[in-house]
């Protein structure tokens, strides 16, 4: 919204990240040094020098994301960075490191906890009674909890990738060489029911694939060969992520059509 960017294609992946095509006539223009520029920008977390978290003034414009809460709380199980016993390597590198005297307490709370949500609860209540202490009308604030959520959940940025002109990106639908899955467009409307590990993989299509073709073999012996394949792509589970990069494309067909007719 900053930058009246419109169109832009979220695509997962394949493994762990999101690429975010922008295809707005300006930017695909743009040279390195404002792509980079706008990266900067966009880079909501720095870490400092001495240890702790930054955040620039463009994150205080957002909400802070539900997501990372959510995900918060399960880092602090046993099977995150901010585990029972690491939690001295996640705490340590941020407000906390310069009060020992909150940090102890909280490496020996934490393995008697049950889960992860009890964990996350024990950390944000002994942050609001930091934040408390100070005497009458005093008051010191730690924000551990919110730095804790940004150093380890919110998005990273890939420098290079986006402000390098002749950088190679993956494309949509391409598979990822590690995990066999399908790089696919991301529905922004329905991201609450994304499942990462139910993408289809290139295993699991060709089998798809080959039931439709025995299927449609069967109804229609006399159909030609092309005519059939493109017909059974959409009987797999590739259909909907397809519908999606469609819509993107014709919804950047329209805005040129317009703007062809606003020149005219």
């Amino acid at each position: 919204e900053d930058l009246g960017v419109r169109h832009r294609l979220w695509v997962y992946s394949g493994r762990r990240g999101v690429h975010c095509w922008v295809c707005d006539d300006a930017v695909r223009k743009w040279s390195s040094a404002l792509r980079a520029a706008t990266v900067e920008y966009l880079t909501l977390v720095k870490v400092a020098r001495r240890g702790g978290t930054r955040c620039w003034p463009s994150s205080r414009r957002i909400s802070f994301p539900e997501r990372c809460r959510h995900a918060a709380w399960h880092c602090a199980g046993s099977g995150g960075r901010v585990c029972a016993g690491g939690v001295g390597s996640a705490v340590s590198a941020i407000s906390l490191d310069r009060r020992p005297q909150h940090r102890e307490p909280l490496q020996g709370e934490f393995p008697k906890k049950r889960d992860s949500v009890q964990r996350w609860e024990l950390l944000k209540g002994r942050m609001e009674r930091t934040r408390r202490v100070g005497g009458p009308g005093r008051s010191t604030p730690c924000y551990a909890d919110w730095e804790i959520m940004l150093q380890y959940c919110f998005p990273r940025l890939d420098i290079n990738v986006s402000k390098g002109v002749g950088h190679l990106l993956k494309s949509p639908f391409s598979v990822h060489p590690k995990t066999g899955r399908i790089s696919v467009p991301l529905d922004l409307q329905r991201l609450d029911q994304f499942d990462p590990f139910a993408v289809p993989t290139i295993s699991s299509l060709c089998h798809e694939l080959d039931a439709a073709g025995d299927d449609g073999e069967q109804e229609d012996g006399g159909e030609t060969e092309p005519k059939r394949r493109v017909r059974d792509y959409k009987k797999t589970s590739l259909a909907p992520y397809v519908r999606v990069f469609e819509q993107f494309v014709e919804e950047m067909e329209r805005t040129r059509r317009g703007e062809l007719l606003r020149r005219s």
